[in-house]
């Protein structure tokens, strides 16, 4: 587990559905994540996880002892993200960017980005204000690997 600060803590990814499928019946975040028109069904929710254990290292969130969200750093830098509707705008999902960016600074990553639709202005914020810059219609990224990067992401203490 990492913990990030007194009500944030990032749990290893276990298999969880019962919780997680939660998180992925509501319309308007499975369109927010996946530009889907659908809610996730068991299957589709397996499949997901299988992928972003695989490739990359995947959490949940667990935000004062109630799991909220996940998110992975995939091995390629990509940053992906998943908060419950009740559980946004409290920034629990900028901590946690901070703390992904941390963990591929650790890994030596040159950048990380993130997909983020058109149409997801919050999350267009959230990662603009980290510091991300927008390079394509539907990708930001954040370049590490010369020092660019705000010293706003030391600020976040992680203990395993």
């Amino acid at each position: 587990m990492y913990q990030i600060n007194e009500d944030i803590t990032l749990v290893p990814y276990y298999p969880n559905e019962k919780v997680a499928l939660e998180w992925y019946q509501d319309l308007e975040l499975c369109k927010q994540v996946d530009n889907i028109d659908f809610v996730y069904d068991l299957p589709r929710l397996k499949r997901m996880y299988q992928y972003l254990s695989t490739h990359g290292d995947c959490y949940y969130i667990q935000y004062e002892e109630q799991l909220v969200g996940d998110c992975t750093l995939l091995s390629d830098g990509e940053i992906a993200i998943v908060i419950a509707k009740p559980f946004q705008n409290r920034h629990i999902g900028q901590n946690c960017v901070k703390a992904l960016i941390q963990m591929a600074i650790a890994k030596k990553l040159s950048n990380v980005k993130a997909q983020i639709y058109s149409f997801n202005h919050q999350s267009q914020r959230m990662f603009t204000k980290l510091g991300f810059v927008q390079v394509s219609e539907e990708w930001f990224e954040l370049n590490l690997a010369n020092d660019t990067y705000s010293p706003v992401f030391e600020s976040i203490i992680i203990t395993e």
